[in-house]
This record gives structure tokens, sequence and C-alpha cells, in this order.
């Protein structure tokens, strides 16, 4: 059977549309979004309720608390025995979401190729890891081979760690290696493809409707009940915007137009990593019922 992906930038209508399609697919959706995942944020990942969900069993969200870290690697090793089970049962399984790592990491195996392992040199690095964090770990991939650090999210600090062992080891970069990207199983992709203008409108008045709904509040909360603001989950759009602004009083006054700039930049991102997906079909921007439709057409064709 093959997966369907609903992928693209945020404020796209993805969730809505995942929805449409498992209604008509007998699907099941996987989020793949580094947010969601997150217990107790709510609001500023426009997380769906059990209303928009429709009935609809979505997975990989709220399965983690707030103040604990997060990588890659963690989703793969949660999301992938529940996507074949979702196989296994004989429904469609949908991905769904904007952080394409995840997205990738469930789509495709890695292969290394033929490059050697030292789990000396891999403890030596998950020591560095532990002392330092991984932000620094992170630039210690960047300054020997930037071109890894480029396609690896700093979060997956298991392939982090691996490009650096390959490096260490061999002298050469991971990203010399011919690694492959080799599929678990075939799938095609959508994403809604707004010009950018209306792209941006719908991204802030998405912010607006954060804002209104509480998002503030919110941070307070998490804040409240001992999230430190240096958590991964703070890091977020919305998120270390507002915890920012509470320490200064003075950002107040441009915190919504700071959030909105920075998820337009994210929007960017999104479309620029997405683009580079196998099998997408961009979709002119229309009713999520007629979306639906369309892509039901092209997935059983």
């Amino acid at each position: 059977m093959k997966l369907l992906v609903i992928c693209g930038a945020t404020a796209s209508g993805k969730s809505d549309l995942a929805v449409a399609c498992a209604k008509r697919l007998n699907g099941e959706i996987i989020s793949c979004d580094a947010f969601l995942i997150y217990r107790g944020l709510n609001i500023g990942t426009a997380k769906p309720t059990k209303g928009e969900m429709q009935g609809i069993p979505h997975y990989m969200i709220d399965v983690a608390e707030p103040f604990e870290k997060f990588s890659v690697s963690d989703f793969e090793r949660l999301a992938l025995p529940v996507l074949e089970d979702i196989l296994s049962r004989n429904k469609t399984p949908i991905l769904c979401g904007g952080t394409g790592f995840y997205m990738n990491a469930l789509l495709y195996a890695q292969s290394f190729g033929n490059a050697p392992a030292s789990e000396a040199v891999r403890k030596k690095y998950e020591g560095i890891l532990e002392e330092k964090g991984r932000e620094y770990l992170f630039g210690l991939l960047r300054e020997v081979d930037p071109e890894s650090a480029e396609i690896l999210h700093r979060n997956d600090t298991v392939r982090v760690i691996r490009a650096l062992e390959i490096f260490e080891l061999t002298g050469r970069k991971k990203s010399e290696q011919h690694d492959e990207k080799i599929p678990r199983y075939p799938f095609v992709s959508f994403a809604f493809d707004y010009p950018r203008e209306e792209l941006y409108s719908r991204i802030e008045r998405r912010v607006d409707r954060m804002l209104e709904a509480g998002l503030v509040e919110e941070v307070k909360g998490l804040l409240k009940s001992g999230v430190p603001e240096n958590a991964q989950s703070m890091q977020g759009i919305g998120y270390k915007e507002v915890a920012e602004s509470l320490k200064n009083s003075e950002l107040q006054s441009t915190m919504s137009d700071v959030i909105k700039k920075n998820t337009r930049n994210y929007a960017k991102r999104q479309l620029t990593f997405f683009k580079r997906t196998e099998n997408l079909h961009w979709l002119k921007p229309k009713s999520i019922e007629e979306a639906a439709e369309e892509i039901v057409k092209i997935y059983e064709s």
C-alpha cells in the first residue's frame, strides 16, 4: 500500500486536508511536526482539537513532556512501529506535517555505505553531547562537514554523532560517502501551492488567532510549571518570542510582528525543503474538499 504525504508550509491547511483525505481513504494520520509532540503546547502549535480530528486517529501528538529533549531519532523510534501497525491493519497511513526531517525519517531508511564505525569514538561524542549540549556538538559538525550540517537537523544527535564519527575515522566527510536514502514504502506527496502573499496573509491571521486564543497565557503557564525557558520545546516560533517579551516589556509592542516575521521566514525554509520531496504534486488553492477529491484520484490512479 502507498503512503500518502501531506506536507508544505505552516498555515497552509495541511491538518484539515489530511483529515478530509483520511475520511475518503480509510486512513489514519501520523503527525510529523517537531512541536506537536509536546504536551501542553496547544495554541502556539495549532494542535488539532478532538473536534477537528473528526474521529480520525492521530499519532505522534502529545508523546513528550515539554521539558524533555526529543530528536529525529526519537521520532523514528516511536513513529515507525505506528506506521507499520497502520499498514498491518490495511489502513492508509497519512504522514502530515511541516517538519521535513521527521517526515523523511519515516519515508527513508538511511544507508551509510561502507563507512567504518567505532564505539569508542561514538562514546566520546556522546560525552561531549552530555557535557556541552547539542548546539556545541552541531557546531563541531559544521566546522568539519558543513554540507552534512546543512542536511541534518541539530536535534538529530544520533546522525550528527555518526557524521562526526565518519570524519574522525576516515578523514572524509559523511557528505562524500555517497549515502543513499532508501524508500521504505512507495508514497505520493501533496502540498498547497499558495501565492506568496496569500500564504503570508494566512500566517498573519493564524498568529492573530493564536494571540487572541491565549498564547501568552499558555507560555506563562508552561514557565510557571517549571519548563525552562531554554527547553527545546520553548524554541518553537511563538513560544520563544512570547518568553522574551515576558522578560522585557519593551518587546511586547512588537512581539506579534516578530512572530509573524519569523513564521514567514520559517515557511520559506519549509518550501525550500519540500521542493526536493519525491513524487510531489503541488495543489492550486481550492477548498479542502475539492483538494481532497483531487488527491484521492491521483493516489488511487
